[in-house]
Parts: structure tokens; sequence; C-alpha cells
């Protein structure tokens, strides 16, 4: 039975549309839903049935005292019984094997979109929002294709299947039971609007309540620093009351539903019996009618508060379904690209492609003359480039720079001045406003996005660990690598004499995005990770961040032979990172404003001058 809860949702905004692309999903299993249709019919004919074929087991076997007569239309019965019993077993049994299967297509659909989607996507909207999808619409809708679909059609038979038959039975008596189940409709329908309301109105308290619970575990530092356990103990009790008095509120009238049915079904069986009997005395109502017609009224009230209750869950899987369905046709992210990366090896003078890793790639480009391979040298250019995250706010404007094959390209400037969107813009994370960036002359629109990250290795400040051992989120850059690349990048990042220190080794798990490493070790890893990889081209966004300064003389050599031959793009905060740099560039306000090696940049006395003379200070 669907609980209360699910009484807050908000109605669904197309039901008819969310309706149909649901169908699409169960098209695929139309025949097994047909036969779950046909079983459900069985079980419920067979309870409606036997409760009428009580009028003729009393009326020609019982009141006469037909004892084979009635030995053997009860062997009838509970052989049909036991069919109604095996159908309902089987249909409960189909529909929970196919409405797995079509929810394990909904998530992988869902999943599969969602990766595809742009980075400005994620900017706009929260994980826990994204997660609701995946967790509180999926598992709603589970539950409707559980138990809603068959409970639905079930309960609609059997309140059809009950009226007719109490018509067939006595339609003077029918009469009387119409008031009681009109009355019945009416009291449904009042509860059911009021306590819709209240639970809406507990759903957005409890979201109010999570919210603040989540922001006070997350900041228990600056509580603690600031001394606002109190002020923030008083607003938790203030939210929390708001929430028992929309909780109580919502509970009781949807707690008074079921009594209230109840009730008047009683109350609709003891009229029904005492102008039953009176009919019956007078001869115009039969015993056996009367007892299989005083049943149909029992069994009546049920099927009549599940199947209202049925459609109220409906509508919140419904609900959940749209906004499901909603995340699915979000564009995604702009790929028009036809040149692709491969791994080649030189045969007899010229590039083949080939399988096995050699560590040397070439771009491949198709066109009417055939297939041509360009070797990956890692030249990247930047003509004029502007762009802003938000209409009218330009964070690059005009940006033109080169990068020559193996050159290393530092980026100093305030925070804001577009060092790490222009790191974002070389992956193609997000699309430019105007201008154009060409990779090894090729323009990076015409890349496969796919193709054009594989060739990018990147550490990023924010450190991302998966749930896995180390050596599994080393082997992340390069899922082909084998256990000893993946130590030797260790080496070369610094991280192998920590891991060999630690109880399991490489095998050591990792939990919670590494929480129990330390921020230094976590960011030796993501180094080890790019260092696998081996990529043409090297992003450092304050990959070295997190590390001490003696940690980092440590790994200096090893970032050496990571980045030797390699083009590299370098953003750090502390100059002395930066000093053996080809090219350093310093940027203000998206904009390029100094560029020239750091003895070049020294001599012209300008912002870089007084940065690493600390006469100007980074914001």
């Amino acid at each position: 039975m669907a609980g209360p809860r699910y009484l807050g949702y908000k109605r669904p905004k197309h039901i008819g549309r969310t309706l149909c692309r649901l169908l699409r999903y169960l098209g695929g299993h139309k025949w097994v839903l047909l036969l779950v249709t046909l079983l459900v019919c069985v079980s419920t004919g067979a309870n409606l049935a036997g409760t009428y074929l009580l009028k003729p087991v009393i009326n020609g076997f019982i009141l006469p005292g037909d004892r084979v007569g009635l030995k053997q239309v009860l062997t009838g019965m509970g052989v049909m019984y036991a069919c109604g019993a095996a159908a309902t077993y089987g249909y409960g049994q189909l529909m929970v094997h196919t409405a797995q299967r079509v929810i394990g297509e909904i998530r992988a659909d869902l999943f599969a979109h969602v990766q595809t989607l742009p980075l400005s996507y994620f900017d706009a909207h929260t994980h826990g929002e994204l997660m609701s999808r995946f967790t509180n619409d999926v598992d709603t809708l589970q539950e409707a294709l559980n138990s809603s679909f068959t409970i639905l059609i079930q309960s609609f038979l059997m309140v059809t299947g009950t009226i007719l038959m109490m018509i067939m039975l006595s339609a003077r008596l029918m009469l009387v039971s119409a008031v009681f189940l009109l009355t019945m409709c009416a009291v449904i329908r009042f509860n059911g609007r009021r306590s819709r309301r209240y639970f809406q109105k507990q759903q957005a308290e409890l979201g109010r309540l999570n919210g603040f619970v989540e922001e006070m575990v997350a900041g228990q530092k600056i509580e603690k620093v600031f001394g606002h356990e109190q002020a923030n103990f008083e607003e938790f009790c203030r939210r929390n009351e708001a929430l028992r008095q929309a909780s109580t509120n919502a509970l009781t009238y949807a707690g008074m539903m079921i009594p209230s049915i109840v009730t008047i079904s009683y109350i609709n069986y003891a009229v029904s019996a005492c102008v039953g009997g009176m009919l019956t005395l007078a001869g115009l109502f039969d015993l056996g009618s009367l007892a299989a017609y005083l049943i149909y009224v029992r069994q009546g009230s049920q099927p009549v508060n599940h199947f209202t209750q049925q459609v109220n869950f409906l509508l919140a899987a419904l609900s959940g379904a749209e906004r499901i369905f909603e995340l699915m046709d979000e564009p995604s992210e702009i790929d028009a690209g036809k040149v692709t990366l491969c791994r080649v090896r030189e045969r007899d003078g010229q590039l083949a492609e080939c399988a096995e890793y050699t560590s040397r790639f070439a771009w491949k480009q198709a066109d009417e003359t055939g297939v041509h391979l360009t070797p990956l040298r890692g030249d990247v250019v930047f003509h004029d480039v502007t762009f802003g995250y938000v209409p009218g706010k330009r964070v690059l404007d005009g940006v033109s720079l080169y990068a020559r094959p193996g050159e290393e390209i530092a980026f100093v400037g305030s925070t804001g001045a577009g060092k790490t969107t222009i790191m974002q813009l070389i992956n193609r994370f997000y699309e430019l406003e105007r201008g154009c960036i060409t990779y090894d002359g090729i323009d990076i629109r015409d890349i496969r996005k796919a193709d054009l990250r594989r060739s990018l290795g990147m550490v990023i400040q924010e450190t991302h660990l998966f749930t896995g051992t180390i050596s599994e989120n080393i082997r992340y850059g390069r899922l082909d690598a084998t256990d000893e690349e993946v130590r030797e990048a260790a080496r070369i990042a610094g991280a192998d004499s920590f891991i060999r220190r630690l109880p399991e080794g490489y095998d050591t798990m990792l939990y919670s995005d590494g929480a129990n490493l330390s921020q230094g070790q976590r960011q030796l890893l993501a180094i080890a990770r790019a260092a696998v990889s081996q990529p043409p081209v090297l992003i450092l966004d304050e990959a070295t961040s997190s590390i001490d300064t003696r940690t980092e003389r440590l790994i200096s050599q090893g970032m050496d032979a990571i980045m030797a031959g390699r083009t590299v793009f370098v953003i750090a905060h502390r100059l002395s990172t930066v000093r053996s740099a080809k090219a350093i560039l310093v940027l203000e306000h998206g904009k390029v404003i100094e560029r020239g090696s750091h003895d070049e940049l020294l001599a012209q006395k300008g912002r870089y001058y007084q940065l690493y003379t600390g006469q100007y200070e980074l914001d």
C-alpha cells in the first residue's frame, strides 16, 4: 500500500507526455505486461466468483442438506481459489522482474546521459539535486512499477466487479450501499486534499531542516571557532518545531483516512444486514444472496481505499519520472569533432597506426584524398580568445598566447585573472565566445572531445580520489598500465615512499575521497596518476599547493622527468616553482599583460618584478 509520504509530491506538469515516455520503456516488455494483466484478471475473477458462489452453495446444498453435492462444489471452489492464488503469485513475480528490468534501463540511460552533460550544467546544479534523481525519484518510480500497476488494475476490477455483483444480487440493497460508497469517496477526497497540502508543507520544512543540519555538520570547525553552538541550536529547534507542526497536521488527516473508511464500511454492513434481513423475512430475498451480498459489502471498501491511494502514489511516481526525463532532455556537450587520436609507431620512415602503447600519438584525419596522420607535438595556440561563464561578464578578453612543443609555460596573476579558465578551455570544458584554439595547427573544435582530453594530462588543486586501492587510483590515468608502470609513476611523483609505509602498500583501500590520507599525499597520487598517463601535454593547476616546500623539492626531479619533452602549462602562486619556465605569462583582468622568461620579466621591472620582490601581492 502506498504510504502517506507520497502525498507530499507535487503533481507532474505534463502527465500525458511523461506517461507516454514511460510507456516506451514498458513497451519493450509488452507481452509480459499483457500476461500480468491476464493473471490479475484471473486472480480478481476467482475472488469475485468465489463470493458469488456462496449463493448457490447455501441455497442449493446447505439448506437442502445435500452433503455429496456440497463436497463437490466446495472442491471446485477450492480449485478455483488455488488457481487465483497461483495467478496472484505469478503476476507478483513477473511484475517484480519486469519492473527491475525497466528501472535498470532507465538508470543506465540516465547515467549515460549525465556523463555527456557539459560542466556548465554541473556548475548550475547542486550534487544533491542530481543525486535525488538517481535515488528518490528512481526509487519512487521503482516502487510504483513493482506494485501500483497491478494494484490499480486489481482494485479497479474489484470495485467494478463488486458493484456489478451487488446489483445482480439485489438492486434494492445496492441503493443503500451506493449512499455509503459515495460517502466514502467524499471522505477520501476531503482528507486527501488537506493531507496533501500539509504533506507538501512537511516536505518543505524537512528540506529546510536537512539543509541546515548538513551545513552545520560540514561547518563544525567554523561553528566552534566563533562559539555559535547555542545560537545554532536555537535555530535548529525553531526549524524542528515547524517540521513537527507540519508533520502533525499532515499525519492527523492522513491517519483519519482508514479509520473513517472502516467506520463507514461497518455502518454500511450493519444497515445492509438489517435491510437485507427484513427483505429475507418478507420473502423478497433469499438467504444465500444475503450472505454473498454482505461479504461483497465487507470487501468493497478495501479496493476503493487502495485505488485512491494508488492513484496518489502513481502521480508521485510520474512526478519523479518527469524529473528524470527532464534531466535526460538536457542538451549534451557540443561535439562535432571528426579528428581522432591514435597510437602510432614508425615503420620505414613513415608513421603507422598500431594497437599497442608506444608513447607516440598522431591526429587521424580523413578527407576525400584519404586518411592522414599528423604527429602530436603539443603545439597549442590561443587566437584572440574571449570567454565568460555567464553572459555579459568576460573572464578572458582577447587573449592570444602560444606554447611551442616541449615548452613549459607558466601563468601567474591574481585570483579571477583567468588562469584556470585557460586550462579549462584547452580541455573544451566550455565553449568559446570568440576566437579559436589550435592544437598542432588543428582547431580543437574539429577534434573529438574524448580524444582531445585523452591527449592532455591534468593535475588540479582539488584532488579527487575514487573508492578503490591506491594502485587502482594511479592506474586511472591509463587503465592498461602495468603494475611496474604504476610503481614507476609513484616513484617519479615522490609517492612511493609513503605508499610503502602503509600497512597494505599499493593495495591500501581508499574511501571518502581518500580521507585516510593527508591532503599532500592525495595530491602526490594525483601527480602519479598524471605521470602514468604519459600525456603529450601536461596541465598543472596548483599541482603542489598542498605539498610542503621540503616535499616539493623531493619531487622536483620527478616532475622534471614527467615534463621532459612535453608541452607543460603551469599555474602556481609560489613564484619559485616557475623560475625555470620557458615563458611566464602575467594575467590581470582576463588579459596577458606581460610575457617572458624569469630573467626577462625581472629586467622589465613590471608587475612580475613587483610580485617577485614583494612590492605587490597576489589577491
